[in-house]
């Protein structure tokens, strides 16, 4: 029997409710100014994204067999169908760690809804921007309560969360751009998520792991269009005790907890929890690098005055990224803290210049990541998802002095979000990598002004190299 939210509603019926109910006038104004920098982050990180070999090789095999030219590829002047442009845009968002992550629901959010949507927005004309960005919320506010539900233990046991979570927030974001009612939206979700899949596997040196969130997005994308012709789907993917999506993706029923599915609808904006990144590498990093950043401005010192450090932090943490270093190509790099703390050593920054696939096998590099230990320190996984990158940093230096730092948020983060110029100076650092700084202004002005616009498709034509 399909287990139930409020009153007696299914959860996924709940969720399908908000997402095709949801208007502008809902959201409330410091959400709807909090998504505006939050896509322009995530475009931000597509145009660096879009000359990366991994981004290369799709938009080249995709090309060879797409005949289809109607959706853009974002920093490029190629154009592919729908599809294989959420795909390609995904994983360009995703392409170098520099996107943003909901912490406590584990996704990339931006990586998931904003392929799907303007793909949506190119292939259906006259989307205006206002109807854009609340089916940008919609998106941004499903995946997340999805992964709060799903808790640490999804991605424990070897799930690769930004892959399976985003499904749905792609599903909802397209859904609602569709305009779909609350029964084909029911579908689209159900549809979406039948497809989640995603190894953690990948983070050990694979390309495919950056394109996890391509195929998430590109899903969520089907999930929509099918919808919209009559397609239908798993009705309750959601809660359903045999083959639904969270009994099935979780160790066990007591692992996981569906009232986050829906708690707090219209008064809780999960988009608020979405945080940004200010280091190229896996977001479980970021505050431990903090913690490195601020001892050295209270005591300066060089990587060889360095005796080792040690970081304590959640289970997650340790499996995520606390595994000893071993050359294994870029992905693998940006995702391992003994490599990143060892870079942050040698030159105080963990940003798109210190990592290129001459640097992965650096000796210097991997001789400092040696220094590092990563321990699990059960106080705080019992603190729960929300706490989850929490870290005790202890410095140990030659001289003997032992500098010690404990960092629950970092930089960006939704308890420490960072400041409308230094988003926009990080989006603009990054998008010249693909266009003229006069357009790179421009998509700013169309995006931090999106609720102006009456055709959303000037995004894409601004997205184009």
């Amino acid at each position: 029997m399909t287990q139930q939210s409020t009153g007696s509603i299914p959860y996924t019926r709940h969720i399908a409710e908000f997402v095709s109910g949801l208007s502008y006038d809902r959201i409330p104004e410091e959400v709807r100014h909090r998504n505006k920098l939050l896509m322009l982050d995530s475009l931000g990180c597509a145009l660096y994204g879009a000359d990366l070999e991994w981004s290369r090789i799709l938009q080249d095999k995709l090309g060879a067999i797409d005949a289809t030219r109607q959706c853009s590829v974002w920093g490029t002047s190629k154009k592919l169908s729908a599809p294989h442009a959420a795909l390609v845009n995904g994983t360009q968002v995703q392409g170098f760690e520099l996107d943003d992550v909901h912490r406590a629901g584990v996704l990339h959010v931006g990586a998931v809804v904003l392929p799907a949507l303007i793909a949506v927005a190119e292939t259906k004309p006259g989307m205006s921007g206002r109807e854009f960005l609340t089916s940008a919320v919609a998106g941004y506010e499903i995946g997340p309560r999805v992964g709060l539900c799903m808790g640490p233990a999804h991605i424990a046991s070897g799930w690769h969360s930004g892959a399976t979570l985003g499904v749905f927030s792609a599903a909802a974001g397209a859904a609602r751009g569709l305009k779909l009612d609350v029964d084909k939206t029911v579908h689209a979700l159900g549809i979406a998520g039948t497809q989640a899949a995603g190894l953690m596997a990948a983070q050990f040196g694979a390309m495919v792991k950056r394109m996890h969130a391509g195929r998430s997005s590109q899903s969520g994308l089907y999930g929509a269009l099918f919808a919209e012709a009559g397609f239908t789907g798993i009705v309750d993917v959601l809660e359903n005790p045999y083959g639904g999506f969270c009994t099935t993706m979780s160790q066990s029923k007591d692992k996981f907890n569906l009232a986050e599915l829906t708690a707090g609808f219209g008064e809780t904006w999960q988009t608020m929890g979405v945080a940004l990144k200010f280091y190229a590498c896996v977001g479980s990093n970021h505050t431990t690098l903090d913690a490195l950043r601020d001892m050295d401005r209270e005591r300066p010192f060089k990587a060889g005055d360095v005796k080792k450090v040690v970081v304590h932090g959640s289970e997650v943490t340790v499996h995520h990224v606390g595994w000893p270093y071993e050359p294994q190509g870029l992905t693998s790099a940006q995702l391992n803290m003994p490599y990143c703390i060892g870079t942050w050593l040698l030159e105080k920054d963990c940003f798109v210049n210190q990592f290129t696939e001459a640097m992965v096998a650096d000796p210097a590099r991997i001789a400092e990541s040696r220094k590092v230990e990563v321990l699990h320190d059960p106080a705080i996984t019992a603190l729960g998802p929300k706490m989850r990158h929490k870290v005790h940093v202890e410095l140990h230096l030659r001289d003997g002095t032992v500098m010690k730092r404990t960092v629950e948020a970092p930089r960006g983060s939704e308890k420490h979000f960072a400041s409308d110029a230094e988003i926009i100076e990080k989006f603009e650092k990054l998008a010249v990598k693909a266009l003229p700084k006069a357009q790179v202004e421009q998509l700013r002005d169309a995006v931090m002004g999106i609720e102006k616009l009456p055709d959303a498709t000037v995004l894409s034509k601004l997205l184009s190299a």
